[in-house]
């Protein structure tokens, strides 16, 4: 059979949809390899929040195109979020592209690359036509749903839901992912029981704003939201050490669901919640639907129901409009929660959203600016907070090896640190005690505990 090769870019959201798509192609008898040299397919799974993310994607597809022409490979094919977007037109621009996939027809891929195998071989040496499927099908947030795990693998991600109903102006994903449609919890729960039998032992539950799970499906019980039924749910399948979900959005992080922080031991004591800027003028031009001191709001009810309770975060910078006492604002709010952790992006333009056509666009110049002085103080906050966890004792699942020095193993704390410690085969996969002893800032180094 076919050798595929799959290369993805973006969130988790789409490193769980490649996982799904291998699934699929390795039941079906695909090889798949971990080298694009020499790979018969190569799918690039895509992402449009930014557009570089965009730009990278087709600058490797142009080639891509040129090894094809010298017959390095049989098909090239985009998946994805700017698959969705740009549809048609990306074989258009790039002719050698065979297959464009949008996120709804995940599930497609190996019947659609079966096709054009098929047309090759009964008409050998003649061009077949391309496939282009950006179609809505309903039900396709419940084909997410298989796991291809690697030996040993104690991690997992597990998709609950797909697309996003809030249109912030600044964000295509609503229209690349679609309407929310939620996966029923019983299938969920049925999922993750199969994951923990294959030995793993922690999930992290994930949607466009995972929080809104379930809204417009499911009824509320005994005054639970979906999500915080989900999470009960989940929490209890036997076996099952840690649970985590991402990424939420702070309306809909009610009352219910900060109890389960309080009330549940498996699900981890850390949130990533986006902030994207501290400014109420700048959150309501960018239809965030919550204020500066909201969101404080919520930080200190988290951290009353869970104290040790890690908090990271996504910030714009360079919005349109934002002046200077926007983007002080913003900062006074990072200085305020003390972040583990953000994610700062300069503003991009996507197009057909309401922030690209905005007046007030700001020069690179001045975005990289407030870039620098955002990493900056997130330094100094990471400094201070080095200073207070070095010599402490804390628990890591170990992963396996770290994706940068083969001679140590990774895992993370239960607040999402990520730990480094000398390999040793017999600490793979265990919750290992350690203490930590090194941190460049946002990573540590560990020995461990041994009793």
């Amino acid at each position: 059979m076919p050798s595929v090769f799959i290369k993805t870019y973006g969130c988790q959201m789409n490193v769980r949809d490649s996982e799904q798509v291998a699934r699929d192609l390795a039941s079906r008898g695909y090889d798949l390899v971990d080298r694009e040299e020499g790979a018969d397919v190569v799918l690039l799974n895509t992402c449009s929040v930014r557009d570089m993310a965009e730009q990278k994607a087709i600058g490797k597809m142009e080639t891509l195109g040129g090894r094809k022409n010298k017959h390095q490979h049989k098909i090239i094919g985009f998946l994805g979020c700017m698959a969705q977007s740009r549809g048609a037109s990306i074989a258009d621009e790039l002719p050698d592209v065979d297959l464009v996939i949008g996120t709804q027809k995940f599930h497609e891929t190996g019947r659609y690359l079966d096709d054009l195998f098929r047309q090759r071989n009964e008409i050998p040496g003649v061009k077949t036509g391309r496939i282009v499927d950006i179609a809505e099908e309903t039900g396709s947030q419940n084909t997410i749903r298989d796991h291809l795990l690697a030996p040993n693998q104690v991690t997992a991600f597990v998709s609950i839901m797909q697309g996003c109903n809030m249109h912030c102006t600044f964000c295509i994903v609503p229209s690349t992912r679609g309407a929310e449609r939620s996966r029923p919890i019983a299938e969920i729960v049925a999922e993750v029981e199969s994951l923990v039998q294959q030995g793993v032992k922690e999930v992290t539950l994930l949607g466009q704003i995972v929080n809104l799970y379930g809204r417009h499906e499911f009824p509320a019980v005994d005054g639970r939201s979906p999500f915080a039924q989900l999470l009960r749910a989940v929490s209890a399948v036997p076996g099952l050490q840690r649970v985590r979900f991402t990424s939420p959005h702070p309306i809909g992080f009610k009352d219910d669901i900060v109890t389960c922080f309080r009330e549940l031991p498996n699900l981890c004591e850390h949130v990533h919640m986006p902030l994207q800027s501290g400014s109420d003028r700048i959150l309501k031009a960018m239809h965030r639907a919550y204020t500066g001191a909201g969101y404080l709001r919520l930080i200190e009810k988290l951290r009353a129901a869970r104290p040790e309770i890690a908090f990271t975060t996504d910030i714009i910078v360079g919005f349109p409009g934002e002046t200077e006492d926007d983007f002080r604002q913003t900062c006074d709010l990072v200085r305020e929660v003390a972040f583990d952790n953000a994610f700062v992006f300069r503003y991009s333009p996507r197009r057909d959203t309401p922030a690209a056509t905005m007046e007030g666009q700001l020069s690179e110049e001045v975005k990289m600016e407030r870039n620098q002085v955002l990493l900056t103080i997130l330094d100094e906050i990471a400094e201070k907070r080095v200073k207070g966890l070095l010599g402490r004792e804390d628990e890591i699942l170990v992963e396996g090896e770290s994706r940068t020095n083969p001679k140590r193993f990774q895992g993370r704390t239960r607040t999402n640190r990520l730990v480094l410690i000398e390999a040793n085969e017999r600490w793979r996969g265990e919750i290992l005690p350690v203490r930590l002893t090194e941190s460049t800032g946002f990573t540590y180094y560990a020995e461990p505990v041994l009793v």
